[in-house]
């Protein structure tokens, strides 16, 4: 079928050959009619399940009456989005784009251009090792994924990595020239790395006394992933500016950098973009914050978060696999690095999950994931396991 050649994609990934054409739910189906139970969900990005009636609705309300006006002017679901937004975070203000990435690097230009006003031309912001914020030029630089600043030389200057979990290393690492600390609560990409319980807060307390940004990346974090709204709430502090992303437009490409108003330092003209503020994507981010905040609905995830990592930990005990993570940000870490097999067996069993290092496996189900699925999903990972990892 013409339709379904994939020659003319550019091959910046290895992708299995299955096309996917229809998801409802935890579902995917591919052309062939398969039908996958999807633990990757876009990699976070679908919150409520892969066609929502929540984001469909929205969807179909807001495209009857405006698409988009253009970023010069004001539109409705942008203003009242940042509003509840904005509430919800404890910040002042917000400014929509379309991806994670664009999010940090609003969040770097803002870092650099109140270091340059605020902080006598400080410039330079201190990430972490095994940290991930994006594929942008910036973004890149600024992760401590293994070789990624190398990959299109020369990397951009003005990061220092310093080890995750590891308050004494920022300390050192902070000097007249560091303008802010961008971090992620839990780091992701890395294989789902939680801190110590006390990081985040004594982290806060850090760049307070220091006199420098704390920047939360919750691009995979936020919007109910760990249990609450956004993971920092759990440590009990407040980030100077935050990012937002997959999860906020529930499937469409909708991303937020929020910030304290004595944070803010742009003026007209310092950012933008064709379509920030986008009144159809925001219409259905609005949507998304509404049914994540709705009585029980965060409640619903963490007891399907004690549940799948209850059975994680009994399906891999036999084998010497351990969980680890908050919230539906769930992994599992491997006695092998047998990851992609695993994942590529799992789909011939018709099961999507991820492997983001060969050592372990990450879960990243809907929000509203029922625990029936959660079961159907141990038990096809127990039966692949069986197959690939030597049983203690």
């Amino acid at each position: 079928m013409p339709s379904l050649d994939t020659s003319a994609l550019l091959p910046v990934t290895n992708k299995p050959a299955a096309i996917m054409v229809r998801g409802e739910g935890a579902y995917l189906w591919d052309a062939d009619g398969k039908r996958y139970l999807d633990f990757v969900q876009g990699w976070a990005v679908n919150c409520l399940g892969h066609c929502s009636e929540v984001v469909t609705r929205a969807l179909e309300t807001q495209g009857h009456v405006l698409i988009n006006a253009s970023p010069a002017y004001h539109s409705e679901p942008a203003m009242v989005l940042a509003r509840e937004l904005t509430a919800h975070a404890r910040l002042d203000y917000a400014f929509f784009l379309a991806t994670g990435a664009e999010a940090n690097e609003g969040a770097i230009k803002l870092a650099r251009k109140w270091g340059a006003v605020k902080r006598e031309g400080a410039f330079e912001i201190i990430t972490t090792v095994g940290s991930f914020h994006g594929r942008t030029l910036a973004t890149m630089a600024a992760s401590g994924k293994p070789g990624f600043g190398q990959l299109f030389p020369p990397s951009m200057p003005g990061f220092v990595h310093v080890p995750f979990d590891d308050l004494a290393a920022v300390a050192q690492a902070i000097t007249p020239r560091t303008a802010a600390v961008m971090l992620e609560p839990v780091q992701g990409e890395a294989g789902v790395v939680v801190p110590a319980a006390d990081y985040l807060r004594e982290l806060r307390e850090l760049c307070t006394a220091r006199g420098v940004l704390l920047i939360c990346d919750e691009i995979q974090t936020g919007m109910g992933r760990t249990g609450s709204l956004f993971a920092y709430e759990q440590a009990g502090i407040q980030p100077d500016i935050l990012t937002l992303g997959k999860g906020l437009g529930g499937g469409l490409p909708l991303s937020a950098m929020l910030c304290r108003k004595d944070v803010n330092c742009f003026v007209p003209g310092d950012q933008g973009g064709t379509f920030t503020g986008h009144p159809l994507s925001c219409a259905v981010g609005l949507a998304v914050l509404r049914a994540i905040t709705a009585p029980g609905f965060l409640d619903h995830v963490q007891r399907a978060a004690a549940h799948l990592d209850s059975g994680l930990a009994r399906i891999g005990a036999p084998f010497g696999a351990k969980p680890r993570g908050v919230g539906l940000l769930r992994a599992l870490v491997l006695p092998e690095p047998k990851g992609p097999e695993i994942v590529a067996a799992a789909m011939q069993r018709e099961l999507l999950i991820n492997s983001p290092r060969p050592e372990l496996l990450r879960f990243m189900p809907a929000l509203n994931v029922s625990l029936a699925e959660i079961d159907d999903m141990l038990g096809t990972l127990q039966a692949v396991l069986r197959d690939l990892l030597p049983q203690l």
